[in-house]
Formats: structure tokens, C-alpha cells, sequence
């Protein structure tokens, strides 16, 4: 496309600028990057270059910039997914807590695949970030190790490493807490004691051993034994849940479902059976949908602390210098039908 379409083809410059408002480019570039104060450059001036900016169309050249700053105030995470409320919920407080602290966000989704998570963490390390969130990595540590060698900061978030600090939510608490709402349930409506059924999750996932230990301690506790093909970790996706519980030769009557993605398939299934069967069940689901909560089977759900999980996320970021690489736990949230 050229001029004539519409689109002029020679960028705004900080001289250009520098000519339309009667001022110096140093005192331009230094409005511009934030370091005008410092400068004793006045309110006044700094407003008129900041309007002649937009007025023109001045877009800041961020690695150039970065070069000629100590910092560059650019801070990236890798997140795993956006169609989960959970993770959806992280970036948009991440935005914000960042935007209010100054800084400019940068978050990639990467599928949960290790080799777009490590090509993800070298693209921001290229966009010199002063600091990377490891959001839901499957190999945190693989990412610490490759932001050491640049001489950036890593914190982990939702999932646990061993080579930096890192901000989770209590799984464990919340699991046990969920399953005794559920075993309760079980037995308060249908007057059952059976174990229930454990599915979703990976046996190799942090967060899925810390609910499973939940799980079975709070069974344990009421001396009830959980038979080991009670649980199930096909991994999150609703299709492979909603396989598993087709190839159970018993229909369980109690379910924790450690995800709400997962708890898609299970609802799917549920709604295969026929309607007098899928009534005599109860489930409750690790992570919170508000359209879930009032599904009639639903007897609870964990809600993550997102809002608290990011403000110990940022409180971090003020001073990783200092920090030690210890894990931060966030209770979670225990939602019950209408509370």
C-alpha cells in the first residue's frame, strides 16, 4: 500500500516532533520515555510534545529505546490458554496491575506446548523485558535456567519451579475442603458413603497431585478407601473425560472434576444418561464457572483468588533482587449454591 492509498510511508520522528513543538529531540526522547522529571523539563512542555505525539501519529520505537535505557520496563508472561476463565482472568489483572505500576505488559499463549513456551521466552528475552511470568509452564525451571543466562528475572505463576520464586493457589486446601462438601452431599441426599470419582488432570502436573492428595486424605479421614480405578487423569479435554466415564463399568455417584474444562465433558456425559439416573449423582469441580454453579448437580466449586494471586504476583516483582526462591500459597475460594 502507498501514500496515495491512504497510508503515508515516512514514519513520525522524535526530530520531526522536535521541530513542530520549539524544542531540542533530547528533551522530546526524554518525555517520551518517561524520564522527563528527572530532567526538569516543565508539565507544560511535556503535555505539548505528548499531544503532538498522538496528533501525529508518533508510535515509540520500543527496542530502540530500550537500548539507550537502563530498563525497559517491559514485563512478559507466557500464559498456557485464554478459553479458561481461570487464565483469562490472570491476563487481564496482569494487564492492569502492570499498566498501574508503569509498566508494559506482554503476554503469549502457548498451548501448554514446552517448545512454544521456550521459543515464547526467547522472543520477550529479545524484547530485553526486565521481568517474565511463567504462567502454567509445563517446565519452569527450563525457562528460569534460559532468563538466568540473559540476566532477567523470572517469577512462576499457578505452577510450581525449583529455580525461582513462585505464586500458586493452595490446591491442596481447596481439594480437601471441596471433597468433603461433595462426600457430604453424597450422603445427606443420597445416602451414600461410596468413594467418589476422581477425573481430569495429568499425574505429572503440580497442581493435579496437590488435589488428588487433597482427595484421598479427606476420604481417608472418614476411613472410607478410594479404589485406584476411581482415579482418573486423562488429561483436561472434555472429550477424553467424557470417554473415560463411558468405559466405567459403575456409574459413580459422587465426582470431583479438577478442571471446568474437564467438567465440560462430564457434564456432556452426564447428559447422555437418562434423566432419573444422572439425578442421583452429585459433583463439585476444582475452578469456578458462574453458568456451572447452577447446574442442579453442582454442590460446590473452587474458585482460584486471581485478584490475590496477582497482587502477591506484583508485591514480588517490586523486589526480586532480594527475593528467595520459596513457593507462595493463595487459599482459594469455596463456593456453595446460593453463597
Amino acid at each position: 500500500m502507498t501514500a496515495g492509498d491512504g497510508i503515508s510511508s515516512k514514519r513520525t520522528t522524535i526530530y520531526d516532533l522536535a521541530r513542530i513543538v520549539g524544542t531540542s529531540p533530547t528533551a522530546v526522547s526524554s518525555v517520551l520515555n518517561g524520564s522527563w522529571k528527572k530532567r526538569r523539563i516543565s508539565q507544560k512542555l511535556a503535555d505539548r510534545v505528548l499531544s503532538a505525539a498522538e496528533e501525529n501519529g508518533y508510535a515509540l520505537n520500543i527496542q530502540a529505546s530500550v537500548l539507550r535505557r537502563e530498563k525497559s520496563n517491559i514485563v512478559g508472561m507466557i500464559i498456557p490458554k485464554y478459553d479458561n476463565r481461570f487464565f483469562g482472568a490472570i491476563a487481564e489483572r496482569f494487564e492492569e496491575a502492570a499498566r498501574a505500576e508503569g509498566l508494559f505488559p506482554v503476554i503469549t499463549c502457548t498451548q501448554r506446548d514446552p517448545d512454544l513456551e521456550v521459543e515464547a521466552a526467547r522472543g520477550l528475552l529479545s524484547y530485553q523485558v526486565d521481568c517474565l511470568v511463567a504462567c502454567g509452564a509445563t517446565n519452569p525451571d527450563h525457562i528460569a535456567e534460559l532468563c538466568a543466562a540473559n540476566g532477567v528475572a523470572t517469577i512462576n505463576l499457578d505452577l510450581p519451579g525449583g529455580r525461582a520464586p513462585s505464586i500458586i493457589s493452595d490446591s491442596y486446601s481447596g481439594a480437601l475442603d471441596l471433597t468433603n462438601v461433595i462426600l457430604d452431599a453424597c450422603e445427606r441426599d443420597l445416602g451414600s458413603r461410596a468413594p467418589l470419582v476422581f477425573i481430569g488432570g495429568r499425574l505429572d502436573d503440580h497442581n493435579t497431585k496437590e488435589r488428588r492428595r487433597g482427595f484421598l486424605d479427606a476420604h481417608a479421614a472418614r476411613g472410607i478407601e478410594v479404589p485406584e480405578g476411581n482415579v482418573l487423569m486423562p488429561g483436561y479435554a472434555p472429550e477424553k473425560a467424557r470417554a473415560v466415564l463411558e468405559r466405567m463399568p459403575a456409574r459413580a455417584r459422587g465426582i470431583f472434576v479438577n478442571s471446568t474444562i474437564t467438567l465440560e465433558g462430564v457434564v456432556q456425559w452426564m447428559q447422555s444418561l437418562p434423566p432419573a439416573e444422572a439425578a442421583g449423582m452429585r459433583y463439585g469441580s476444582f475452578d469456578y464457572d458462574p453458568f456451572g454453579a447452577l447446574l442442579p448437580q453442582n454442590v460446590g466449586m473452587v474458585e482460584q483468588d486471581v485478584p490475590s494471586l496477582i497482587a502477591a504476583l506484583v508485591a514480588r516483582m517490586g523486589d526480586l533482587a532480594n527475593a528467595p526462591i520459596d513457593v507462595t500459597k493463595v487459599p482459594c475460594i469455596l463456593r456453595l449454591p446460593h453463597t
